[in-house]
């Protein structure tokens, strides 16, 4: 299965997850320094300290991207560590770390892409109200800015917001993630607030004339009736509202899905949050848009959900291939031929650093051929993906999971930090080599 010449093959990270050195270079506190520091909430008492280490092992990683051929790279810029208090100047400390990554990616041959946020909003604007602030919304805006001014013209695609559903969904509704909240009047109103960074970033970027392209991250997660009732059908559509449409129709259509507005019902503050205006920002105009495919949803005629699939070692993940084809299509159906990117998709694996230094996780290959088979089918009917990124490049720290699961191409031994390619990185150099599955 051949993919398109020049096709975008890449992997994925994130600032919170990898990089450590939480507190080094004028670093401000994030939410997930205080969360994963709370008792409790972290499984084994695991913090993002340390993680893999990357502020200090970054010029390590890039090699080993440029050993695998990565074409792109899909990383996220910390937020506490350009403003430490979400505010005002930029720690130089800070952009400088960025501006060398940046610059060793370019000079490896490896395309930048940068998210601006990766949920680790500083401390002190979660002490402000967090995302429940309208404020916040534009203290990321004038972020966002202070990161195009110093990088803007090293980096060719920008997302702005990523996952801003499991935020909403994690952070507010269940209190899995920072910061501990369930809240579900609050959870919409931040899903509100959210919407209006991402076009509020986008302003920014047009502000400053800047030639790079710029679009939102969205975790899209394809919703199926689990029966054949009518009742099962609408349930389903009223899911998938709020999954995907209350994301993708707002960004990219300008409105918020009516049945999801109707559910939440017109004293709930999100509904009263919404300005004139607001819908005009959230869908100012983007070149891309990055898709997340991890799961499918079964919904039933109540409106609760069953478990149609074999799961990964992460309970909440359904193995469905071809549910990264019927997401991809409909992204194109709906909205159009917007350029696509597949910003995140994987598995955890029970992987193991043998006696003879090689990581066996046949798993994963066989997760990943089979959903980039689908991806390719989708490009063969029309679908304009540019690029693919494998969830993730190394072994990280798992949000509430800790280091429990492993996620990455890159086993992380993490007592020495060493590096070991698993079997899946070989098998993925190979596809990129052949630019085919």
């Amino acid at each position: 299965m051949q993919f398109p010449v020049n096709f975008g093959w890449g992997a994925a990270t994130s600032a919170y997850q990898i990089e450590g050195a939480a507190k080094e270079d004028g670093r401000g506190e994030s939410v997930w320094d205080t969360f994963s520091h709370t008792p409790g909430r972290i499984r084994n008492g695991d913090t993002g300290d340390v993680a893999a280490d990357h502020y200090h092992r970054y010029a390590e990683d890039l090699d080993l991207m440029r050993d695998l051929g990565l074409r792109s790279y899909r990383f996220s810029i910390s937020w506490p560590r350009i403003q430490p208090d979400g505010t005002g100047a930029a720690n130089q400390r800070g952009i400088d770390f960025y501006r060398r990554l940046v610059d060793g990616l370019h000079e490896r041959g490896i395309s930048p892409m940068a998210t601006l946020f990766h949920w680790d909003l500083p401390q002190t604007l979660q002490d402000a109200g967090g995302w429940e602030s309208r404020d916040v919304a534009y203290r990321f805006a004038d972020y966002a800015a202070t990161v195009f001014e110093a990088l803007g013209d090293r980096v060719p695609v920008w997302l702005t917001i990523n996952e801003p559903k499991t935020v909403v969904q994690n952070g507010y509704l269940f209190g899995h993630h920072a910061p501990g909240r369930q809240d579900p009047d609050a959870a919409y109103l931040v899903a509100h607030h959210l919407q209006l960074a991402h076009g509020l970033a986008v302003q920014a970027l047009r502000a400053e004339d800047g030639a790079g392209r710029i679009g939102p991250a969205f975790n899209l997660h394809p919703c199926y009736p689990a029966d054949d009732s009518p009742a099962a059908a609408e349930a389903t559509r009223l899911y998938d509202g709020y999954e995907n449409r209350l994301y993708l129709d707002s960004a990219l259509k300008g409105s918020y899905p009516e049945d999801v507005l109707a559910d939440l019902g017109p004293t709930s503050r999100m509904v009263r949050g919404i300005r004139d205006g607001d819908l005009e920002i959230i869908s100012s105009p983007v070149d891309v848009l990055a898709v997340q495919y991890y799961t499918p949803i079964y919904v039933t005629a109540n409106g609760g959900t069953v478990r149609r699939w074999p799961t990964s070692e992460a309970s909440w993940q359904q193995i469905y291939p071809d549910g990264m084809y019927d997401i991809l299509t409909r992204v194109t159906r709906d909205y159009g031929p917007i350029p696509l990117t597949v910003t995140e998709n994987g598995l955890p694996t029970p992987d193991v650093l043998a006696a003879d230094g090689t990581v066996e996780d046949t798993g994963r290959v066989t997760f990943l051929r089979d959903h980039l088979a689908a991806a390719h089918r989708a490009v063969t009917d029309g679908v304009p993906l540019e690029s693919f990124h494998v969830w993730s490049l190394l072994d990280n720290f798992e949000w509430a999971e800790g280091y429990d699961q492993r996620w990455g191409l890159i086993y992380i031994d993490y007592p020495t930090q060493r590096r070991v390619l698993k079997r899946s990185a070989h098998w993925y150099r190979q596809v990129i080599a052949d630019n085919a599955v």
